[in-house]
C-alpha cells in the first residue's frame, strides 16, 4: 500500500506480527483530537512524513500546490454559483453522451448520468440564471439521444 503526497509515492507498512511494540498500525485508528497534536505528531499518527522530513524540492512542491488550491478557492468564491452549477451539470451531460456513443450504449450508465442532470435541472428551477435554457437544452438532446439509443 502507498500514500500519494506531492513530494511522490511513499510506502505504508501494513500490520505485522512482528512490527515493534508501540509503532502504530497502517490500520489504527486516527487520532482522538488532531487539533491538539503538532504538525510532526500529526504526521507521524497518520502515517506521512512531517513537514520537517521534506527535502527542498518536495517542500516547495507542497508549498506551489497549496498556493495553486488557494488560488482556485479565490476563483470559485468569486465566481457565481449559478455557472459553477452548471458547469458540473455540463459534466452530467458529457457523461451521459459519452455512454451513448459507445457501441452498443450504456443505456443504464447514460440514463444514470440524465437523471442526474434533470434533478439538478429541476431541482434548481428558476435558480440557474442564464444558464438554464441551455441546460434544460441540452437534457432535452440527451432524452431524445436516449431514446434514439435504445430503439436500436
Amino acid at each position: 500500500m502507498s500514500l500519494w503526497t506531492p513530494g511522490g509515492e511513499h510506502e505504508v507498512p501494513r500490520d505485522t506480527p512482528d512490527r515493534e511494540a508501540g509503532e502504530q498500525s497502517a490500520t489504527a485508528a486516527p487520532p482522538s483530537n488532531p487539533a491538539e497534536m503538532d504538525d510532526a505528531a500529526l504526521a507521524a499518527a497518520l502515517g506521512i512524513p512531517s513537514l520537517d522530513e521534506l527535502s527542498d524540492e518536495e517542500r516547495a512542491q507542497l508549498e506551489a500546490a497549496v498556493a495553486q488550491m488557494a488560488e482556485t478557492e479565490r476563483q470559485l468564491a468569486t465566481t457565481p454559483p449559478e455557472a459553477v452549477i452548471a458547469n458540473h451539470a455540463m459534466g452530467m451531460y458529457e457523461l451521459a453522451a459519452i455512454h451513448l456513443r459507445q457501441n452498443p450504449p450504456n443505456l443504464n450508465e447514460a440514463s444514470l448520468a440524465i437523471d442526474g442532470l434533470s434533478a439538478l435541472v429541476d431541482g434548481l428551477e428558476g435558480r440557474l440564471g442564464e444558464n438554464e435554457p441551455t441546460l434544460r437544452e441540452a437534457r432535452a438532446q440527451l432524452q431524445q439521444a436516449f431514446v434514439a439509443a435504445n430503439s436500436q
